[in-house]
């Protein structure tokens, strides 16, 4: 069974132009990386978890956000790497700059021995869809797609 992974795409109706908040990996491998390298707030989840309550839970952790409800069920997606994204779409006037993330620990530099911890998303920030198209995972694009139609 390909991997799976749940999460939200949160949008917000900002100057009667739909936005989607996207995330950004932390970590040093994508410190430098902008384009295509965005993300909707996702994380892998078990055959015994609820993907909901997974895609819920991941954006509690990876950004902080928490009460959310009037969840929109989006087509799954599936990446190149075979790997199946669950998606809902939800309405949010998050403030992007109070993300709050959980941490990771990892060897770095690499081969040094020394453990690092960074957090997994290092930001977040709305963009207009034309934006988004620039910065998201362009495996993932089909989900704002869908959600532009929905939203009109």
């Amino acid at each position: 069974m390909p991997k799976q992974s749940a999460g939200l795409l949160i949008y917000r109706i900002h100057n009667k132009v739909l936005e989607v908040l996207l995330v950004h990996p932390g970590g040093p491998f994508w410190a430098k990386k902008d384009k295509e390298a965005w993300s909707i707030p996702k994380g892998e989840f078990t055959e015994e978890e609820n993907p909901l309550d997974a895609a819920i839970r991941e954006v509690e952790e990876e950004i902080g956000l928490t009460g959310l409800s009037g969840f929109i069920e989006l087509t799954p997606v599936k990446l190149k790497s075979g790997k199946v994204i669950h998606a809902w779409a939800t309405e949010s006037d998050f403030n992007s700059s109070d993300v709050v993330s959980n941490t990771f620990e990892m060897e770095w530099p690499p081969k040094s021995g020394v453990k690092q911890s960074f957090p997994e998303v290092d930001k977040a920030e709305w963009f207009s869809v034309e934006e988004a198209r620039e910065k998201i995972n362009p495996g993932q694009m089909p989900l704002i797609t869908e959600l532009a139609k929905i939203i009109g």
